[in-house]
């Protein structure tokens, strides 16, 4: 009698787990085609049902505990494993708790009534929700945040800025899709005079040559930073009052992976390893929290944005969020907007566009009588007169496609691409960046 109500046992739980892999194995069809995700091949595919029938039992049995302050959802990152989103979404540098810019920090402001509540969003002083994509670049969205925040409060002009400039160009101590520090990003905009626009210099996702030609175009420019002192949350309000603020968190938590709304109490580590914006602050039923944009797209979250409990009793806050904050100073006007860029001139009949290098495509007896335009500035022309290599990797190797640059006893290799257009020279861009013994 006991065997048979043991089969019977195994049996229904056996039925029960094919009728919610079949339940399971639908939802993620229904994701899938809400999400536009396709795989290479079967077997890609079921490895990402497996993930996300995993995500999918965290996400029911976090929800379904009691007194939760927040819930979890099956986001656009539900078909990825923990690791992975790890790996691909964070990017604010190893080093940032350690090291802060040598700049002295200067104490805000004291104000003397603190509203309630505060959203700069309202306030027209955020630009839209913005995805960094598989670079960890947080870092600068971070700093473009904050000094798009404060350029609107000073000059009522709400102008979204490059992180691409960013990620590109300031490679003092930041490292592009490696990971950076907001401090950084300010030095570097002071440095450099200002920053160019999102629209001139748009977020590719990955890194590229700097745009030397495009540097030049100073549209917003701060004058200094300011770092909030560390673990102080009443100087962070102060600060959140006057403008949104750059703050690192630990958002690699599996719980920040797939959150979806509320007010997040962690449970989270306090080392730093993400970079958003604070960008107003409030209250639910007696909770407090911050009012956070990240840089994950607008399918995470509350369209892109969380909530992070606030005056939880750790002077660090939820997830770090009191420990790394600084914030950019404005008190000069921009510069006037910048004459267009002149076209870049072959000959007396031929030019280029702005930004592009003339490379000559047939000549006779040294004189050039037709020319191709690549695209990438102060460009190296290869012989074969098909392609060009950036300045910084001016060895062409058409054959493999590839341009190098060599350095001691290495070779420096971008992967290559053609680029290009009818009347235009095919220009290589690079995928990758690796070391060969040369």
């Amino acid at each position: 009698m006991g065997f048979f109500w043991l089969s019977l046992a195994v049996l229904l739980l056996y039925h029960a787990h094919l009728s919610f892999s079949s339940f399971t194995s639908e939802l993620f069809t229904t994701w899938c085609e809400q999400h536009g995700k396709t795989y290479s091949s079967e077997e890609e595919k079921l490895f990402r049902l497996r993930v996300f029938e995993d995500n999918l039992a965290f996400v029911t049995h976090h929800n379904n505990m009691d007194n939760s302050t927040y819930t979890l959802s099956l986001n656009a990152f539900a078909d990825l494993t923990h690791h992975e989103f790890k790996s691909s979404r964070l990017g604010l540098s190893k080093s940032a708790s350690k090291h802060r810019a040598s700049w002295m920090p200067q104490e805000p402001v004291l104000l003397g009534d603190i509203p309630s509540s505060i959203d700069w969003r309202k306030e027209g002083a955020v630009t839209k929700v913005k995805d960094q994509g598989n670079c960890g670049a947080c870092w600068s969205f971070s700093a473009t945040g904050a000094m798009e925040g404060i350029n609107k409060i000073l000059t009522g002009s709400l102008v979204s800025l490059s992180e691409q400039e960013l990620v590109d160009c300031d490679k003092s101590y930041n490292s592009g899709c490696g990971g950076g520090l907001m401090d950084y990003a300010f030095q570097w905009a002071i440095e450099n005079h200002g920053i160019d626009t999102e629209e001139d210099y748009p977020y590719e996702g990955q890194e590229r040559t700097c745009n030397k030609n495009k540097l030049k175009r100073h549209v917003v420019t701060i004058d200094s930073y300011t770092d909030v002192p560390p673990s102080n949350e009443k100087q962070l309000l102060q600060a959140v009052v006057s403008q949104p603020v750059s703050v690192g968190i630990c958002g690699s938590d599996r719980a920040f992976q797939l959150y979806s709304k509320g007010i997040f109490s962690g449970p989270c580590s306090t080392s730093l390893d993400h970079a958003v914006l604070i960008v107003g602050y409030g209250s639910d039923n007696g909770v407090d929290y911050w009012i956070v944009k990240n840089s994950w797209g607008t399918s995470w979250g509350m369209s892109g944005y969380i909530h992070m409990q606030r005056n939880s009793g750790n002077s660090q806050g939820v997830c770090g969020i009191n420990m790394l904050a600084s914030y950019p100073i404005k008190t000069s006007p921009n510069p006037p907007p910048s004459p267009s860029p002149s076209p870049t001139r072959c000959d007396l009949l031929t030019h280029c566009s702005a930004g592009e290098t003339c490379c000559c495509t047939w000549h006779l007896f040294g004189i050039c009588f037709s020319w191709k335009c690549c695209e990438l500035d102060s460009a190296v022309c290869c012989k074969d007169h098909r392609y060009c290599c950036p300045h910084d990797y001016p060895v062409c190797d058409t054959k493999s496609k590839q341009c190098l640059k060599r350095s001691g006893n290495f070779t420096s290799v971008k992967e290559l691409e053609k680029r290009g257009s009818v009347g235009k020279f095919e220009s290589l861009s690079s995928l990758i960046e690796a070391w060969n013994l040369f």
